[in-house]
């Protein structure tokens, strides 16, 4: 069975799942909290929170989602639907010997998070929220939601549909891209108000026609870009792109949850600049009916996208109240196969 590392330094391993091999990074001992990041990432966003999760006294786990980092990237785009990802984290909390987590997510992990306290509240025990707020399965089909948006631009969610295309865009200049993405979503370099939206193409153009090129984010620095690049270089976009080419599959796979609150202890972090918060909004107004058991909310003045990046002791010090406040889980583990190494 695997033992928990000291809270000392990070320690990369892989486990057997749905996937195929999940790649995971650990530091800590105590209650397991599991990251799961967003688009375009992988587990070193969480790279603030690990240690300092496991200072105050928790098991940290980051893996990369399938798809991503030296996680296995299924072939087939249905293998990335919502339900997949789920039975990944599930199967993740087991092979680490344990019954329990806490489940935290950011962007698409925001999602995937909310979805696996969803479909396993027996495994998740809480579930933690930052940047796109919790929004019931249902509504209308994705698809058409998003082609009524931006009238005649086209919003980036229906770019990203059709395989290769986006990947076209991407893959010729993989750093000078995530640099741009990264800095279009950033409370310090995104586009002025008034300045075309990033989150749009119009004109047959490219999202990156509106990134900003002649600037960092102040979180982000050379070294971070490299680490980021270095992994999509690798892997390619298309195992993290085929999670938006799933959300029409979803829909349907969901079905029999269309509307049903989250009632585990809950929390949402977000920042006033980022458009996944501000174009939510009724759905952090909807909060008393879909989160019955959220425990604080909380909006970061001028914070952009990439919240635990942008302000990681913020955004520690909100984790580490919030998960001390939580009721205290059963001492009890599982047997668990022995890891791979990494």
């Amino acid at each position: 069975m695997h033992q928990p590392t000291p809270s000392g330094e990070p320690r990369h391993h892989t486990v057997d799942a749905p996937a195929g091999r999940l790649h995971l990074v650990e530091q800590g001992s105590g209650p397991l909290v599991l990251l799961v990041h967003g688009f375009p990432e992988s587990w070193y966003s969480w790279r603030h929170q690990l240690p300092a999760l496991a200072a105050a006294g928790y098991r940290a786990v980051a893996p990369d989602v399938r798809g991503y980092g030296r996680s296995s990237k299924p072939t087939e785009t249905s293998e990335y639907r919502m339900r997949a990802l789920v039975e990944d984290n599930v199967a993740l909390v087991h092979a680490l010997g344990e019954e329990k987590a806490v489940i935290i997510g950011h962007d698409w992990g925001s999602n995937i998070a909310a979805t696996s306290a969803l479909l396993h509240p027996e495994v998740f025990r809480a579930v933690g929220l930052l940047s796109v707020p919790y929004a019931p399965p249902g509504g209308p089909r994705p698809s058409d939601v998003f082609a009524r948006m931006g009238g005649d631009q086209e919003f980036y969610v229906s770019y990203f549909q059709q395989p290769g295309r986006a990947e076209a865009e991407i893959e010729p200049d993989v750093r000078g891209w995530l640099a741009g993405f990264y800095a279009a979503l950033s409370a310090d370099t995104m586009p002025a108000q008034g300045q075309p939206d990033p989150h749009f193409v119009s004109g047959g153009g490219t999202l990156r026609d509106r990134f900003p090129t002649d600037r960092l984010p102040s979180w982000l620095t050379e070294a971070d870009l490299d680490h980021y690049a270095g992994e999509f270089e690798r892997t390619g976009l298309t195992g993290a792109l085929n999670r938006y080419r799933n959300m029409d599959r979803d829909w349907e796979d969901l079905a029999e949850f269309h509307g049903s609150p989250l009632t585990q202890p809950s929390l949402f972090i977000g920042g006033t600049l980022d458009a996944s918060t501000t174009w939510l909004s009724d759905a952090i107004d909807a909060y008393p009916a879909t989160l019955p058991g959220l425990v604080s909310s909380h909006l970061l003045d001028g914070c952009g996208h990439w919240i635990q990046q942008e302000r990681p002791q913020e955004v520690n010090n909100l984790l580490i109240t919030w998960l001390a406040a939580l009721p205290q889980p059963a001492q009890s583990r599982i047997v668990a196969a022995a890891p791979s190494p990494a």
